[in-house]
């Protein structure tokens, strides 16, 4: 079985402006649950974790856990919040009373678009990231490669907090060796807390237009060594990765980039941690049959 831990749905003239972005063509048009399962299927892929789109508004998770709701395929929904706002718990548990709502399984910031490198180190945030965990969330970890030390200490600064790490932490694929070189040391930081694993996402875009399988092994490999199968999930980025890649194309990229594991370890990575990380055992629901009644 596959399950793909990180993919997105969006709208564009919703609120998505970050679509505006010069070079972002070929996504700046409407992805929808129809789009979504038609991939899957195409894939072979089981099911699937829906994860914000940067639109950062909460009128995003009544939408997405509505598409969990009428989307069997969608296992799962890591929606926005605010993390640093007041009031993280009283938000969770509207969230809660949204239809679908028993399919929210974990929250995101976009922590990324903060200058500040040191962002999740701040009381707010921290007190915001415990509200989380006290409420059963998973966090993902949004952050560029200059985070990852403060997203290192939120991680031993909340330990009852299970943290994933998206995207390896978007280390520069495409300079390398001395993206190499930089992102290694605090990525290994990161995966020395025990509550955090990482999405082996996102690779294909961080390594741009000229990528190759070669180009991300180290990455992979570093990942590997660090985290272990038992703390890595597949996620396609679909259909942020359209940039570069196809959904086929970035699912046979990670098959080829991996080195050699156990029938055992790929499980773990394409479905088995995704399942424990965001308790989606018993959440994979059967297709509904054409014409089925809803």
């Amino acid at each position: 079985m596959i399950l793909d831990a990180h993919h997105h749905l969006w709208q564009p003239e919703q609120g998505y402006h970050w679509l505006d972005e010069p070079g972002l063509e070929a996504i700046r048009r409407p992805f929808t649950p129809a789009d979504l399962t038609a991939e899957l299927a195409e894939a072979g892929v089981a099911g699937t974790v829906l994860v914000e789109g940067g639109r950062c508004h909460p009128g995003e998770a009544a939408q997405f856990l509505g598409h969990a709701a009428d989307t069997p395929a969608i296992a799962g929904v890591v929606a926005w919040i605010d993390v640093a706002a007041t009031g993280v718990a009283a938000t969770i548990r509207r969230y809660r009373r949204l239809r679908g709502g028993e399919l929210l399984v974990g929250l995101r910031a976009q922590v990324q678009g903060e200058d500040d490198p040191d962002y999740l180190d701040r009381p707010a945030v921290r007190r915001g990231l415990a509200e989380i965990g006290a409420a059963g969330l998973v966090f993902d970890l949004v952050i560029r490669a200059d985070q990852l030390p403060s997203a290192a200490r939120a991680a031993r600064a909340v330990p009852h907090l299970r943290f994933v790490l998206d995207h390896l932490g978007k280390p520069r694929i495409d300079e390398r060796e001395e993206g190499l070189r930089r992102w290694r040391e605090p990525f290994a930081a990161l995966a020395a807390s025990p509550n955090v694993t990482c999405k082996l996402s996102g690779m294909v875009t961080e390594a741009g237009p000229g990528w190759s399988v070669e180009a991300l092994r180290p990455f992979v490999a570093v990942a590997v060594e660090c985290f272990g199968p038992g703390r890595l999930m597949f996620g396609s980025d679909w259909p942020v990765c359209l940039l570069v890649a196809d959904y086929r194309g970035v699912l046979a990229a990670l098959r080829d980039a991996l080195p050699a594991l156990s029938p055992g370890d790929h499980a773990e990575i394409f479905a088995g941690t995704a399942i424990r990380t965001y308790g989606l055992a018993g959440r994979l629901r059967p297709a509904r049959r054409s014409g089925a009644p809803a």
